[in-house]
């Protein structure tokens, strides 16, 4: 759920006819009005979200969209975050655009329609979007469908001429480099931990197949030169800061480039990573003194026939502890993220993996149900054996169950997730994982207390009352027919 460029996978450009836009509407001496938004989620939401400031660092898709506004048009651009904010009901725009991951999906819609109903321009992109394009084109004017360098910019500059087309493709040959800072100056700082946010690359070369990356945008890493990359953090000042990467070490050769680069800095930061990094000692020890102090892993199982059968068989439990005291001995500290819900998942898994995660020292274990994101092979394999519940995108967060287990009931892995969350995070599990860890006090005592009330509060925001019907407030929209219809094929896909 890490932001990206999101008005926005396609390879191929799609030619089609103009929206019936007023032709030159802007004279040269009037000044394009353009909003954008990111729509409220389940966690963070300006109101009754379980998180505000506290756990919140500053998205950066808004503020890149806004850095690739084309200099020559007359643009004033205004950003949203509903996690901090409100969207205004007489929002005045002449366009908006909305990027849109899957459990935003339902709030986007919502604006979107009620934003044209207004007669206001409405783009959607995303994440979602360029997984199913055909579902959120009826709610827009037009979508951006891919990573959106290219495209945002041209799509602006056909609207300030009354040429929009309904969808804009991702070209090929996309390079991230080369390309405007964010303006991190257009989001109040004051609400987020931190606008110290920053990416080097982008994508990820594995296949693992809950995986939303390589269906979306496949398996070609994108990166921006690192003197780009060095260039932005000193000019924004930053002393600690958060790497968005989806796998920072993708590419070794650019990972030893960077993490060189950084040294001189003398910075702290915290990134994404496999736990490929434990097996590099040049890597892992050069990623150490360049400052790194945390990282994310998806650790996902503790059984490999389940990691095989996801295509991450790369990740072996039985290394699991050697990893984490290989990221302790140069400093750094592990947040290790497990799913629940493969087919080889049983009762007991959610307490012997808990278990292992607290024996293993592990910072900041994570859980979550595994998500059959939209058109992913996760998603296309359940829907064919009849097992997707329903399509209500707003479900789709990691933390609902939107399709049966293979062994045991919705009810089951809803309950066992809480429960693992709430055994990592009693107050004995906690004191025995954090006396190992080389975080500073008050960082791994505020973190583990945080995801402590996280964990004895998940009922308030999830639970699977939808599925037998004791939500009115969130029936299951869209409910999956029975047998399932067939998925649409894509050429390209979030």
């Amino acid at each position: 759920m890490l932001t990206r460029i999101f008005l926005c996978v396609g390879s191929e450009r799609q030619v089609s006819a103009p929206v019936p836009v007023a032709p030159s509407r802007f004279s040269s001496s009037q000044r394009l009005r353009v909003a954008l938004i990111s729509p409220k989620g389940p966690l963070y939401r300006h109101r009754g979200g379980i998180w505000k400031k506290s756990l919140r660092y500053q998205p950066l898709t808004l503020t890149t969209l806004a850095a690739l506004i084309p200099p020559e048009l007359p643009v004033d651009v205004h950003l949203i975050d509903e996690g901090i904010a409100d969207v205004p009901d007489d929002l005045d725009a002449d366009l908006i655009g909305l990027t849109v991951i899957t459990g935003t999906a339902r709030r986007a819609y919502e604006l979107a329609d009620r934003f044209r109903l207004r007669g206001r321009t409405v783009v959607l992109g995303g994440p979602h979007v360029t997984l199913l394009p055909e579902d959120a084109q009826p709610h827009a004017d037009a979508i951006v469908v891919g990573y959106a360098e290219d495209t945002w910019p041209e799509l602006l500059r056909d609207f300030a001429v009354g040429a929009l087309r309904p969808r804009y493709d991702q070209a090929p040959g996309l390079e991230i480099g080369g390309r405007p800072f964010p303006r991190r100056d257009l989001l109040p700082s004051r609400h987020y931990l931190t606008s110290n946010v920053f990416e080097a690359t982008r994508g990820c070369v594995h296949a693992c197949d809950f995986c939303v990356v390589p269906t979306a945008w496949g398996r070609t890493p994108f990166q921006k030169p690192v003197g780009e990359v060095i260039a932005d953090i000193r000019q924004h000042g930053a002393r600690k800061l958060i790497f968005i990467d989806l796998n920072l070490v993708a590419h070794r050769g650019y990972a030893l480039e960077l993490f060189t680069a950084l040294i001189p800095l003398r910075l702290q930061w915290y990134g994404l990573a496999t736990v490929l990094l434990a097996e590099d000692a040049e890597l892992l020890d050069l990623c150490g003194r360049s400052g790194c102090r945390g990282l994310l892993m998806g650790l996902e199982s503790i059984s490999p026939s389940n990691l095989r059968e996801s295509h991450k068989g790369f990740n072996r439990p039985e290394n699991y502890r050697r990893v984490v005291e290989q990221l302790h001995a140069h400093r750094i500290a592990l947040q290790g993220c497990f799913v629940f819900g493969l087919d080889g998942d049983r009762p007991d898994v959610f307490l012997k993996t808990a278990e292992f995660a607290v024996a293993a020292g592990i910072d900041l274990p994570r859980f979550a149900v595994v998500t059959p994101f939209p058109n992913t092979p996760l998603y296309l394999r359940l829907e064919a054996e009849g097992r997707i519940l329903t399509r209500d995108w707003e479900l789709y967060d990691a933390q609902h169950v939107v399709f049966q287990p293979a062994q045991m009931s919705v009810q089951e892995l809803q309950q066992g997730v809480e429960a693992a969350w709430k055994h990592a995070y009693s107050l004995r599990s906690i004191a025995r994982r954090i006396r190992h860890s080389p975080a500073p006090w008050p960082v791994k005592l505020g973190t583990n207390l945080g995801y402590r009330f996280y964990a004895h509060h998940l009922n308030r925001f999830y639970n699977c009352d939808w599925i037998i019907g004791r939500a009115p407030s969130r029936p299951a929209a869209n409910p999956a027919p029975n047998p399932p219809a067939p998925a649409p094929s894509l050429a390209s896909l979030e």
